[in-house]
């Protein structure tokens, strides 16, 4: 298999532990999990410099990743757990009272892997921007990576920290926006619509390098977020990636829709979806 072959495996595989764990407690966040699945699947399996082994808070020596949208956990837990943080058999307590798999990440049970709380949207910018500030003065020059989703673009705290990014020439630090243009209350522009201005001019008045990537082609989100990496930081300003991705994506009745942002399908249709999901690394 080509290398774009195994990653599109392993999330197919992504996508079947979604789908179990939000199964097993009748609660969680599949939709934006399956269509973001792509992009944090390429990120901790191709892109960032990373040693699950160790994990560190400080993740000094190499690449960190923060999950901003924190309810899509069941693609964060699937993707770290399956790159080694903890044992893939522990995704079965997710959501289950006591877990170290809470609804949404929290670093305080001590879970390799999670540095945040991030059940509050609109926050995960501002802490890799500070941990981004602390690499930079540790002279460390690895990356920080964090993910938000576009309706969470809509809290005002996320502007305040692009513009602070720009303001101290924060060049090591890569957003990524899941762009599936839908919410839990219905689509973006239904919810709050953008104006006349698109999100990436919104972004570059703001003074990011923006790029943009077909975020469920696997191919394409790889190159995209290793030239951001090697070419886009480093430059003086600030780098976000928008990627453009189907909610519910792999799943054929549930893409598209923001009826599926925290809804779990039910029993029959539960076995339909992984009709359609192939088993690549054996379920846990």
């Amino acid at each position: 298999m080509t290398n774009t072959k195994k990653l599109e495996a392993i999330a197919s595989q992504v996508r079947r532990d979604i789908m179990r764990m939000v199964t097993v407690c009748n609660s969680g966040h599949p939709g934006g999990s399956l269509g973001a699945a792509d992009i944090l699947t390429a990120l901790y399996f191709e892109i960032m410099d990373i040693d699950p082994a160790n994990f560190s808070m400080n993740g000094k020596g190499e690449d960190v990743y923060y999950q901003s949208n924190g309810h899509v956990s069941p693609l964060f837990y699937s993707v770290i757990s399956r790159r080694g943080y903890f044992p893939i058999q522990e995704m079965g307590t997710f959501r289950i009272l006591g877990s170290r798999l809470q609804g949404h990440p929290t670093p305080a049970k001590g879970l390799p892997g999670v540095r945040v709380a991030s059940g509050s949207l609109g926050q995960g910018l501002s802490c890799a921007i500070g941990h981004a500030l602390a690499k930079k003065l540790d002279g460390d020059d690895h990356k920080v990576f964090v993910m938000m989703g576009d309706g969470e673009l809509q809290e005002g705290q996320i502007w305040e920290a692009a513009a602070f990014a720009t303001g101290r020439k924060v060049d090591n630090i890569i957003g990524i926006v899941d762009y599936n243009g839908q919410q839990i209350d219905g689509s973006i522009e239904h919810v709050m619509p953008q104006g006349d201005g698109s999100l990436r001019a919104k972004w570059e008045s703001f003074g990011w390098r923006v790029l943009e990537v077909d975020g469920n082609n696997m191919e394409e989100v790889v190159k995209t977020l290793q030239y951001a990496k090697d070419n886009a930081t480093g430059k003086g300003h600030p780098v976000v990636i928008l990627a453009h991705t189907v909610m519910g994506k792999g799943v054929d009745f549930m893409e598209g829709t923001h009826e599926w942002h925290g809804k779990v399908p039910s029993a029959d249709q539960i076995k339909i979806a992984m009709e359609q999901l192939k088993e690549t690394l054996g379920d846990y």
